[in-house]
């Protein structure tokens, strides 16, 4: 089904392009109140990024638009929320990426199906991952650690947000690359991980720039690599994987919206554009840029394929490590 939408998708965005309401948004736009739907609870980048767009499409239409922050079962209670709304794109998904392209393969009982219940409309913004160091353990770069870790295989720990989240399934392959054991120690959240690093209780986090970048600030761990493609302008003298000599790890946090499958092509469209609209205003991208997120606004096309391959690359990574969500 979203290949149906890569056939199609241009020329709504064109269509919402060439027609304009007079509050300058797309005429397909809804102007009807609006709700996001935030499946965690308040705080975080989707929840920035989620009130972000609410204000600004409230700001443009004269409609409400509300952020839910329906909380609960690892995100799913939200997104399924979404599923069984009015396909009219007046109720939208804020969702992170491992929701989308590692959960379908990880877990079984889902509710959904991400490609014949969803209309990707854009990835919105990205963050960098990278793996840090507890100022105890002897390394300062990737090579230290892989020599230590091939003399001590399996007495290093990291921690991450959970079993199989994207940052989890960035070390795993990590690990593959480098032919290194390392143990994994799953927690909720990289709160208490970050904590428990500070504290000796693991050696390696694993972590999105955000949470991360206060504590390197301060001299409370030491980062090791970025798992992007390229460096960080935060940190611009720590190296990527790649330029550690572990080539062919590009593993970025990021947050997408959704909306249910049957809303129209010319609506997606219209709200990818919106959303590009409000989150590239000057006052907004400062905002997001503060929290070390960097806004992407990647339209439906390249967004639904994005999906797809990032799916097939992590089904892959499960199946070839034995990750189970249990």
């Amino acid at each position: 089904m979203i290949d149906r939408r890569i056939t199609l998708g241009l020329p709504a965005l064109l269509l919402g392009a060439a027609a304009r309401a007079q509050d300058g948004l797309p005429a397909a736009f809804p102007r009807r109140p609006l709700t996001l739907v935030a499946p965690f609870t308040p705080g975080g980048p989707i929840d920035l990024v989620a009130r972000i767009l609410a204000q600004g499409f409230q700001a443009k239409t004269g409609r409400n638009a509300a952020v839910d922050n329906r909380s609960g079962g690892a995100g799913n209670i939200g997104i399924d929320l979404v599923k069984r709304a009015p396909p009219d794109g007046t109720t939208m998904l804020v969702i992170p990426a491992g929701n989308l392209t590692i959960n379908p393969t990880l877990l079984s009982n889902l509710s959904f199906d991400v490609e014949h219940d969803f209309a990707p409309v854009s990835m919105l913004a990205t963050a960098p991952n990278l793996l840090v160091a507890a100022p105890s353990l002897p390394v300062s770069d990737i090579a230290g650690l892989i020599a230590l870790a091939k003399a001590q295989p399996g007495a290093l720990s990291y921690g991450t947000p959970g079993v199989g989240s994207q940052l989890h399934l960035a070390v795993e392959l990590f690990k593959q690359k480098a032919g290194i054991e390392l143990t994994h120690v799953p927690y909720r959240g990289t709160t208490q991980a970050l904590t428990d690093l500070l504290g000796g209780q693991i050696q390696l986090l694993a972590s999105n720039l955000p949470v991360a970048l206060p504590p390197i600030r301060a001299g409370q761990v030491r980062p090791l690599a970025l798992t992007t493609a390229e460096r960080s302008a935060a940190l611009p003298d720590v190296p990527t994987l790649a330029e550690a000599g572990i080539p062919g790890i590009d593993v970025t946090s990021w947050y997408g919206l959704l909306v249910p499958r049957a809303t129209p092509d010319a609506v997606v469209g219209a709200i990818a554009e919106a959303a590009a609209l409000v989150l590239r205003a000057p006052e907004n991208a400062v905002r997001i840029r503060t929290q070390e997120l960097d806004v992407v606004c990647e339209p439906p096309l390249p967004f639904a394929a994005r999906i797809r391959r990032e799916t097939a690359t992590w089904a892959q990574v499960i199946r070839d490590r034995g990750i189970t969500a249990n």
